[in-house]
C-alpha cells in the first residue's frame, strides 16, 4: 500500500459517498485508475464495508452504555449466537482482564437496558458504565501519508 492508496483511504473514511472524479482529482489519477485501486483494498480486505453512520439519539435511543461480561470460554459459541441476535449489541468484543467480553450496546430506556442486563447474567457476571457524553466519536484509522 502506497501513499496514494493512504489517501485514498483518508477520502473514503472522511466520506463514503465521494465520488471517483473527486478522488481522482485529490489524487492526480485517473477514475479508472482510483477504481482499480480501491477494487484491490476492498479485495484484500484493507476496505471492509461502506456504512451510514447514524445519530442514535434522533432514532429514540437516548441510553448508550458498555457493558463488561464475563463468560466461561465453553458457553462462548452460545453467548455470541445469542449477541449477534440482539440489534441493540452494537459491539461485542472477546477482551483481557477481569471481564473477557465487552459491549457498547443503545437503548430507548433504562428500563429497557436493565431487563437486557437481567438476560445476559445468566451467561456470567456484569459491570456496566451509562455513558453520559462523547467527546470523542467513531473515527476511521490513521492512514496518514508516509515519508518515502
Amino acid at each position: 500500500m502506497d501513499n496514494i492508496d493512504r489517501r485514498i483511504l483518508k477520502l473514503l473514511q472522511e466520506n463514503a459517498r465521494i465520488s471517483l472524479k473527486t478522488i481522482a482529482e485529490s489524487t492526480f489519477l485517473s477514475s479508472p485508475a482510483v477504481s482499480a485501486r480501491i477494487e484491490k483494498m476492498e479485495k484484500d480486505e484493507v476496505i471492509s464495508g461502506y456504512h451510514a453512520q447514524v445519530n442514535p439519539v434522533k432514532l429514540g435511543y437516548h441510553i448508550i452504555a458498555f457493558i463488561n461480561l464475563n463468560v466461561v470460554p465453553e458457553d462462548k459459541p452460545k453467548f455470541y449466537d445469542y449477541a449477534e441476535h440482539i440489534p441493540n449489541v452494537l459491539e461485542c468484543c472477546c477482551v483481557t482482564g477481569e471481564y473477557s467480553m465487552l459491549m457498547k450496546v443503545a437503548f430507548q430506556s433504562t428500563m429497557e437496558l436493565d431487563n437486557f442486563i437481567g438476560q445476559l447474567q445468566k451467561f456470567g457476571k456484569t459491570n456496566t458504565q451509562i455513558v453520559f457524553s462523547t467527546h470523542v466519536g467513531p473515527r476511521g484509522m490513521g492512514v496518514e501519508e508516509q515519508e518515502s
